[in-house]
């Protein structure tokens, strides 16, 4: 039997920018095995996989090589393809069950506004902090670690954008990735960042829902302030309205369709 499968541009505001989501609608339980072929089939920086469950969905995320805990622009994909499928009604939150606990979705006009746990960084930076500033190749601000991945806050806008890491470095690191950030050089925006993940399978993800659960409480903390506009400066690029609240973190962008098919395997 035919699985239905997408690909959507998350946190994208027109086709072909942001960061290509796969979702795969499953009818029924998949192995994981199986999904990880998918994901490795599709070949984004992750697949979605939403499985009707209770009052929700089992959801899952799969890079190319491995299963992840948490993934926000998959996870906004694969609401936008519930509602626009009418899997659910434009009016109903999207509830998933996930390896991170459960997330919700909800509909804000043309936004979609992901509800995820806050992750601040910890106050020390990890003893393996210079081989973090000797991968990136810039000096940093600040460099923390939160639940699973570093944070390194470069001096400004021109610093992030000039990074160019050495993946091989990155990949040796006992972390899911590198988040590398700094202040906006735009008024229009809070501060911008990068995200390198070379150890699940992206080097560069264009835009990164989950790393912005580290960088908003980061942020906040920072700036005196809970709500922001932020911009991921990938070669994409995409925009992010975030916002604290207590200990969780709305994320909210766009999304596009841009392939619509069967999956006959």
């Amino acid at each position: 039997m035919a699985t239905a499968v997408f690909q959507v541009d998350a946190f994208a505001e027109r086709p072909f920018e942001g960061n290509p989501a796969g979702v795969c609608l499953l009818e029924g339980p998949a192995e994981a095995a199986w999904m990880q072929k998918v994901a490795a089939e599709m070949n984004l920086a992750e697949t979605a996989f939403p499985l009707a469950e209770g009052d929700g969905f089992r959801l899952r995320w799969f890079t190319p090589t491995v299963e992840v805990n948490l993934c926000g622009h998959a996870t906004l994909a694969a609401a936008h393809i519930l509602w626009e499928q009418g899997v659910l009604a434009p009016d109903r939150e999207a509830r998933f069950e996930t390896l991170s606990g459960r997330l919700t979705a909800r509909r804000d006009g043309d936004l979609v506004e992901l509800d995820f746990p806050a992750r601040p960084p910890l106050a020390e930076p990890p003893a393996w902090a210079e081989a973090v500033v000797g991968a990136l190749g810039v000096k940093p601000v600040h460099v923390g670690l939160s639940a699973e991945d570093v944070i390194f806050e470069a001096a400004d806008e021109a610093a992030v954008r000039s990074v160019a890491p050495d993946f091989a470095a990155l990949r040796a690191l006992p972390a899911r990735g590198v988040i590398v950030t700094g202040r906006s050089a735009d008024k229009r925006f809070d501060f911008v960042s990068r995200f390198f993940a070379p150890s699940v399978g992206v080097d560069e993800d264009p835009v990164t829902g989950s790393s912005h659960t580290v960088l908003v409480p980061y942020w906040a903390k920072k700036l005196g302030k809970t709500a922001f506009t932020a911009r991921q400066v990938s070669a994409r690029g995409g925009v992010l309205r975030l916002r604290l609240a207590g200990d969780r973190v709305k994320i909210a962008g766009r999304a596009v369709t841009v392939i619509r098919g069967e999956l006959l395997a």
